[in-house]
Protein backbone atom coordinates (compact mmCIF):
# COMPACT_ATOMS: atom_id res chain seq x y z
CA UNK A 1 0.00 0.00 0.00
CA UNK A 2 1.64 3.61 -0.69
CA UNK A 3 2.34 5.50 1.82
CA UNK A 4 -0.16 8.01 2.93
CA UNK A 5 0.02 11.30 3.23
CA UNK A 6 -1.71 14.85 2.66
CA UNK A 7 -1.50 15.08 -0.91
CA UNK A 8 -3.16 11.51 -1.31
CA UNK A 9 -5.31 10.82 1.86
CA UNK A 10 -8.65 11.59 0.01
CA UNK A 11 -10.20 8.02 -1.10
CA UNK A 12 -13.12 7.03 -3.52
CA UNK A 13 -15.17 4.23 -3.68
CA UNK A 14 -15.23 3.13 -6.92
CA UNK A 15 -18.86 1.34 -7.84
CA UNK A 16 -20.09 4.93 -6.35
CA UNK A 17 -17.81 7.01 -7.59
CA UNK A 18 -16.88 5.53 -11.23
CA UNK A 19 -19.82 3.52 -11.62
CA UNK A 20 -23.41 4.61 -9.93
CA UNK A 21 -22.59 8.33 -10.28
CA UNK A 22 -21.70 8.70 -13.93
CA UNK A 23 -24.00 5.75 -14.94
CA UNK A 24 -26.76 7.93 -13.39
CA UNK A 25 -25.58 11.44 -14.63
CA UNK A 26 -25.83 9.87 -18.29
CA UNK A 27 -29.28 8.96 -17.65
CA UNK A 28 -30.49 12.05 -16.02
CA UNK A 29 -28.35 14.25 -18.91
CA UNK A 30 -30.44 11.62 -21.45
CA UNK A 31 -33.79 12.45 -19.61
CA UNK A 32 -33.18 15.88 -19.80
CA UNK A 33 -31.98 16.30 -23.52
CA UNK A 34 -35.67 13.87 -25.24
CA UNK A 35 -37.15 16.32 -22.57
CA UNK A 36 -36.12 19.18 -24.84
CA UNK A 37 -36.06 17.88 -28.04
CA UNK A 38 -39.06 15.44 -27.67
CA UNK A 39 -42.74 17.19 -28.70
CA UNK A 40 -44.34 14.14 -27.42
CA UNK A 41 -44.29 12.80 -24.12
CA UNK A 42 -42.49 15.58 -22.97
CA UNK A 43 -43.84 15.12 -19.07
CA UNK A 44 -43.01 11.84 -19.33
CA UNK A 45 -39.23 13.01 -19.89
CA UNK A 46 -39.69 15.89 -17.20
CA UNK A 47 -40.75 13.24 -14.47
CA UNK A 48 -37.82 11.36 -15.69
CA UNK A 49 -35.54 13.60 -15.23
CA UNK A 50 -36.31 14.61 -11.82
CA UNK A 51 -36.43 11.23 -10.84
CA UNK A 52 -33.15 10.33 -11.61
CA UNK A 53 -31.90 13.32 -10.31
CA UNK A 54 -33.84 12.65 -6.83
CA UNK A 55 -32.51 8.74 -7.09
CA UNK A 56 -28.61 10.17 -7.31
CA UNK A 57 -28.94 13.02 -5.27
CA UNK A 58 -30.55 11.00 -1.91
CA UNK A 59 -27.98 7.86 -3.09
CA UNK A 60 -25.14 10.24 -2.27
CA UNK A 61 -26.40 11.73 0.72
CA UNK A 62 -27.31 8.98 2.03
CA UNK A 63 -24.37 7.04 1.51
CA UNK A 64 -22.14 10.12 2.95
CA UNK A 65 -24.72 10.48 5.76
CA UNK A 66 -24.57 7.12 7.49
CA UNK A 67 -21.03 6.19 6.58
CA UNK A 68 -19.42 9.56 7.98
CA UNK A 69 -21.83 9.60 10.85
CA UNK A 70 -20.11 6.57 11.64
CA UNK A 71 -16.53 7.25 11.26
CA UNK A 72 -17.03 10.23 12.62
CA UNK A 73 -18.01 8.70 15.97
CA UNK A 74 -15.29 5.89 15.77
CA UNK A 75 -12.28 8.78 14.71
CA UNK A 76 -13.36 10.94 17.56
CA UNK A 77 -13.61 7.44 19.91
CA UNK A 78 -9.67 6.31 18.83
CA UNK A 79 -8.27 9.67 19.11
CA UNK A 80 -9.78 9.90 22.71
CA UNK A 81 -8.37 6.39 23.21
CA UNK A 82 -4.99 7.49 21.47
CA UNK A 83 -4.51 11.11 23.71
CA UNK A 84 -5.33 9.21 26.84
CA UNK A 85 -3.21 6.54 26.37
CA UNK A 86 -0.07 8.62 25.65
CA UNK A 87 -0.82 11.39 27.62
CA UNK A 88 -3.19 10.11 30.82
CA UNK A 89 -5.24 13.09 30.79
CA UNK A 90 -9.13 12.84 28.89
CA UNK A 91 -9.34 14.53 25.58
CA UNK A 92 -12.78 15.70 27.24
CA UNK A 93 -11.51 18.76 28.43
CA UNK A 94 -10.17 20.15 24.89
CA UNK A 95 -12.63 19.34 22.85
CA UNK A 96 -15.14 22.12 23.62
CA UNK A 97 -12.04 24.36 22.44
CA UNK A 98 -11.62 22.64 18.88
CA UNK A 99 -13.76 21.98 16.38
CA UNK A 100 -15.40 18.56 14.69
CA UNK A 101 -13.20 19.66 11.72
CA UNK A 102 -9.94 20.29 13.73
CA UNK A 103 -10.48 17.11 15.90
CA UNK A 104 -10.71 14.85 12.87
CA UNK A 105 -8.00 16.63 11.35
CA UNK A 106 -5.69 15.32 14.72
CA UNK A 107 -6.49 11.87 13.31
CA UNK A 108 -3.37 12.10 11.14
CA UNK A 109 -0.95 12.91 13.89
CA UNK A 110 0.98 10.38 15.10
CA UNK A 111 1.47 9.87 18.95
CA UNK A 112 4.12 12.22 19.92
CA UNK A 113 2.82 15.31 18.02
CA UNK A 114 -0.88 14.56 19.23
CA UNK A 115 -0.88 17.00 22.03
CA UNK A 116 1.18 19.71 21.12
CA UNK A 117 -0.82 19.52 18.03
CA UNK A 118 -3.70 20.01 20.05
CA UNK A 119 -2.95 23.26 21.93
CA UNK A 120 -1.05 24.80 18.64
CA UNK A 121 -4.82 24.61 17.28
CA UNK A 122 -6.26 26.14 20.51
CA UNK A 123 -3.96 28.79 20.60
CA UNK A 124 -3.35 29.46 16.56
CA UNK A 125 -6.73 28.90 15.99
CA UNK A 126 -5.91 26.63 13.28
CA UNK A 127 -7.87 25.51 10.36
CA UNK A 128 -8.36 21.30 9.79
CA UNK A 129 -6.55 22.01 6.90
CA UNK A 130 -3.67 23.99 8.78
CA UNK A 131 -3.61 20.95 11.38
CA UNK A 132 -3.08 18.49 8.58
CA UNK A 133 -0.32 20.28 7.17
CA UNK A 134 1.78 20.96 10.00
CA UNK A 135 2.00 17.24 11.06
CA UNK A 136 5.49 16.32 10.35
CA UNK A 137 4.80 12.27 10.69
CA UNK A 138 1.22 11.44 9.29
CA UNK A 139 -0.08 8.99 10.49
CA UNK A 140 -2.33 6.93 7.90
CA UNK A 141 -5.70 6.23 7.86
CA UNK A 142 -6.24 3.95 5.36
CA UNK A 143 -10.08 2.50 6.73
CA UNK A 144 -12.11 5.54 6.51
CA UNK A 145 -15.03 6.68 3.97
Amino acid sequence: MAEQNYKNHIRFYPPHHFVFYPLMLAVLSFAVTQAVLQEHGKLVWIFLSVLSAIITWVAYMMRQHYALTVQNRVVLLELRYRFFATTGERLEMYEGMLSEGQLFALRFAQDDQLLFLIKKAINEELTADAIKRSIENWKPDHNRV
